[in-house]
């Protein structure tokens, strides 16, 4: 066998050259089939109503004496923490980023900076009230609604529920429980993103909505923990709701960040969560008509 001759081995190297390096129309090509999964899934979110689950969840928390009532104490120490650590950022940190932000906003630095200083707070709140409050009675809440919707046998696939006459259900000691305290990669995709804030508006828009599509699955890890998914399955119905996931993740994201009262709209937001998954099982077929169940834990 003969070997090869320089002019080979350079043709050679070219046409892999050619083969790694990325054409124009590649590019354009990419481009165009982001832009395109983007506004698809920006227009099934804006079109899924899943946006007001965590608005309903306010309501349906704070008119429920049986759900708000056992978690009133979490409550007010979360909210004072939530307090403290809001009040921190903005004497230590707001204006030092408005005179960053003046380069970029000019007079609007001033305003740029507030939901740039939310957000930074909001990291910190998110890890406080995760590992310090709200794991269990996220658990509680999302249950307890689902028991209160007519989905006491799909919690039963988690925890004991016990049925006694004239007082209703309740919850009992948990048996599955999802590993939804604070995650490490939610939090550094929250920080990397952050800097969009700098942009006014559109960043800010840009940043909700990359948070949103990325975080809004999480809300729902206790129903795939109960319906007993496993990576595919629950990637399946995560990509067959993806929009109304990035409707629910931003309304989320949006709420939360309202400072004060972020602990509250926390744990709102797993009602609403729970809510949807109720309503979820009724158009399935899983759940029959009927009158709300009383539920205490």
């Amino acid at each position: 066998m003969s070997a090869s001759s320089p002019v080979d081995a350079s043709a050679t190297r070219k046409r892999s050259s050619n083969n790694v390096i990325p054409s124009k129309d590649d590019f354009t090509s990419s481009a165009k089939r982001q832009l395109g999964t983007a506004s698809h899934v920006a227009q099934q979110a804006a079109l899924s109503g899943a946006w007001r689950y965590p608005v309903v969840g306010i309501f349906h928390l704070a008119t429920n004496p049986k759900l708000i009532g056992p978690i009133m104490p979490t409550l007010l120490k979360g909210t004072a923490a939530s307090v403290a650590i809001v009040v921190a950022f903005f004497v230590f940190t707001y204006l030092p980023q408005v005179a960053v932000l003046a380069f970029v906003s000019g007079p609007l630095a001033f305003i740029a900076a507030v939901p740039l200083v939310l957000g930074e707070a909001y990291v910190v709140i998110n890890f406080v009230t995760r590992a310090f409050f709200f794991d269990q009675i996220g658990v509680d809440l999302f249950d307890a609604v689902l028991v209160q919707k007519r989905c006491k046998s799909l919690v039963e696939k988690g925890r004991t529920v016990t049925t006694k006459a004239g007082t209703g259900s309740k919850l009992g000691k948990v048996l599955k429980k999802p590993l939804n305290r604070f995650s490490v990669d939610s939090a550094v995709r929250y920080v990397l993103t952050l800097p969009l804030n700098f942009i006014p508006v559109v960043g800010t828009a840009f940043f909700l909505g990359l948070n949103g599509y990325k975080g809004g699955p999480s809300h729902h890890a206790r129903y795939f923990e109960l319906k007993g998914y496993d990576k595919n399955k629950k990637q399946a119905e995560i990509s067959k709701r993806r929009g109304e996931y990035t409707a629910f993740g931003v309304a989320a994201l949006l709420l939360n960040l309202i400072p004060v009262v972020s602990m509250f709209f926390t744990c709102s937001t797993a009602v609403g969560a729970a809510l949807w998954a109720a309503d979820i099982e009724k158009s399935t077929g899983q759940v029959t008509g009927g009158q709300d169940n009383e539920v205490s834990f």
